[in-house]
């Protein structure tokens, strides 16, 4: 009934505004319409009903700290302060105005203050569940888990139900490393309050976090007791399911989750990566494939069909699913380390070089991005661009591999100076490396004879 009291004043008011009208409120109800308002995040109505107020009834208190209010959600600081300065001989004994003064303080970072503002607030033994999370807060704002953890608990005396409390006094206990008070707490407040949905999630997590997964299905099965429909509680069972290697067990319920949920393609995906962990391949297809059905841009089904197919010798299809996955997904370095490889395994050398270039731009820190592009550029004849790789890739890595490169580069291109300098710093850097070079390049193995000679003949 309030509410449509409530909305049928702010009709009133609209409708007022709307056609430029002048109607009387109390303010009371004026109260109710910047509260409707504030609720709503409307701050630019809020604002229009303050004004409107403060112009029926100027000298009142409540519709002046609205505007106050008002003032702090748009950092308005500066008027802030003048406002409070104003209202501050007569409201200090009022609840709003002081949240609203310990606010300011808050936003200005200035925890302390607010802190010793809420306290004051508190003896008015008003709004005090509110107040205790907001003095918790800002002990978390100080680095004080210890003082936070304090009020958190004050905070849920006043209101059991507030689960905004018990969520934070968790973190609280977590941060302060007290695993066994976090417990014992956790469970005097089941014993009170056994059907509360977020402390049998905490207790869950509590155990999930320490690996204890069979404690933390038994926290799990409860909240389901509770609530069956809470499909964000079937994926943390599976997922316990999956870390105690029990996959058949998170197979079924993934598929209870499956008959709650609207989007499934990521439910058909877990499920293929428990069948494929159970050595069911075929299986775990059919999920991947559910999978896209669902979702056909998802590319993480796409690509765990690419692997599946190149285990079961499918290389073609390999290579189709870890294309269109990585289309999708073109940031992914593992995903163009992978679609490179399967480029190479396939003697699709040139497709391969666009992957290789893009780890090169995104990983230049990494050698063998280099030493893998260079090789491919050889390997289709473009000895001159993989020279100007090379002589990239040897200011960030002045390794020997590099100069035989740049040396079989030279010598294909018929430039036996250059290619007898750079086999020789090859040889300086790494002479081990030279009968798989020889292997590799057999333009080198009748110029290394000759380097050795001439260095024989140097130094005679």
């Amino acid at each position: 009934m309030e509410e449509y009291f409530g909305n049928e004043l702010v009709k009133k008011f609209e409708e007022m505004m709307e056609n430029n009208e002048e109607f009387y409120f109390d303010t009371e109800e004026l109260e109710d319409i910047i509260v409707y308002y504030l609720e709503l995040g409307d701050f630019n109505y809020a604002d229009m009903a303050v004004n409107y107020g403060l112009k029926l009834h100027p000298n009142s208190l409540d519709i002046k700290i609205k505007r106050l209010e008002i003032l702090l959600e748009w950092e308005e600081y500066n008027t802030a302060k003048d406002l409070i300065n104003e209202l501050k001989g007569s409201s200090m004994e009022n609840t709003d105005f002081l949240v609203c003064y310990a606010k300011y303080y808050s936003n200005l970072g200035n925890p302390r203050k607010a802190i010793e503002i809420c306290k004051k607030a508190l003896t008015l033994e008003e709004e005090e569940n509110f107040l205790h999370n907001f003095i918790a807060d800002e002990y978390v704002n100080l680095g004080d888990p210890f003082n936070a953890l304090k009020h958190y608990k004050k905070a849920l005396k006043e209101d059991p139900t507030d689960e905004y409390s018990l969520e934070n006094a968790m973190v609280c206990f977590s941060d302060l490393n007290k695993s066994e008070e976090a417990i014992a707490f956790l469970n005097e407040y089941l014993d009170e309050f056994p059907y509360s949905e977020i402390a049998w999630s905490e207790y869950g997590q509590f155990y999930f976090n320490r690996k204890n997964y069979e404690e933390a299905i038994k926290g799990y099965d409860y909240l389901l007791a509770i609530n069956s429909s809470s499909v964000g509680v079937y994926a943390n069972k599976a997922a316990c399911y999956e870390a105690l290697g029990q996959y058949q067990k998170a197979i079924n319920t993934y598929e209870e989750m499956l008959e709650l949920e609207y989007t499934k393609a990521f439910t058909f995906y877990k499920i293929g990566l428990c069948n494929k962990a159970l050595k069911q391949p075929i299986l775990a297809l059919n999920s991947f494939q559910k999978s896209l059905r669902e979702d056909p841009q998802f590319y993480l089904a796409m690509m765990e069909q690419s692997y599946l197919y190149e285990e079961m010798g499918g290389m073609s299809e390999a290579l189709y699913f870890a294309k269109e996955a990585t289309q999708l997904n073109e940031n992914n370095l593992d995903y163009q380390k992978r679609l490179a490889f399967l480029f190479i395994d396939s003697g699709k050398f040139e497709e391969s070089l666009s992957c290789l270039k893009k780890l090169v731009d995104a990983e230049p820190s990494r050698f063998y991005n280099w030493y893998a592009y260079s090789e491919v550029l050889m390997l289709v004849g473009e000895y001159e661009e993989a020279i100007t790789v090379l002589n990239a890739a040897v200011k960030k890595h002045h390794r020997a591999e590099l100069f035989y490169q740049l040396s079989n580069c030279f010598f294909n291109l018929k430039d036996q100076d250059k290619g007898i300098e750079s086999l020789q710093k090859a040889l300086e850097l790494d002479p081990s490396l030279v009968k798989d070079m020889q292997k590799k390049y057999p333009f080198i193995k009748d110029e290394v004879k000759k380097v050795k000679v001439s260095k024989v003949k140097k130094k005679n």
